[in-house]
């Protein structure tokens, strides 16, 4: 989700609430979440998840602006690999933001900020078995990377304007 605030255009993340057996347990994230039976399909699912994470009704409170390309996470299932579709929504208007037992809190980060290469650093995952420097965005303390800032990536390629061939 995206909207204009005063320094400019600013992007929705929530930080999720520490929750067992959640592998992004603690993480700053894009609203979502899985796909339902009841989802007619992925955007369907985007528009419930925002409602039951944060009270926002997409089709009253936002416009569809497209989707990102697909993200595969490092998680595996039986099954596979599991994937995300992203979507981009521009807010309209000023709705209210109520969090539900999953977030922690909602964000608002300013797209200059996240765009920004002199913002971009690394930070240490670990858990066992493994210790990995990560590339990150750190706003007000907390932490962007893995799969976000791979989806966040891919939108900030789609706003880059295009270099002159040389």
């Amino acid at each position: 989700m995206a909207r204009a605030g005063a320094a400019g255009a600013e992007l929705l993340f929530i930080h999720r609430a520490e929750r067992p057996g959640d592998p992004w347990s603690g993480d700053v994230a894009f609203p979502g979440g899985r796909v339902d039976a009841a989802d007619a399909d992925t955007l369907a699912a985007a528009r419930r998840e925002a409602r039951e994470e944060l009270a926002l009704d997409l089709e009253r409170d936002a416009v569809l602006l497209g989707a990102l390309p697909p993200a595969r996470t490092h998680l595996q299932r039986p099954t596979g690999p599991l994937w995300v579709a992203p979507f981009v929504f521009e807010l309209v208007g000023t709705p209210a933001l109520v969090a539900n037992d999953e977030v922690q809190e909602a964000l608002w980060v300013p797209l200059g900020f996240l765009a920004d290469p002199a913002n971009r650093g690394r930070f240490v995952w670990s858990r066992p078995g493994a210790v990995l420097e990560m590339p990150c965005v750190r706003w007000d303390g907390r932490v962007i990377w893995g799969l976000t800032l791979r989806i966040l990536d891919d939108l900030l390629a789609l706003l880059e304007p295009p270099t002159p061939a040389r």
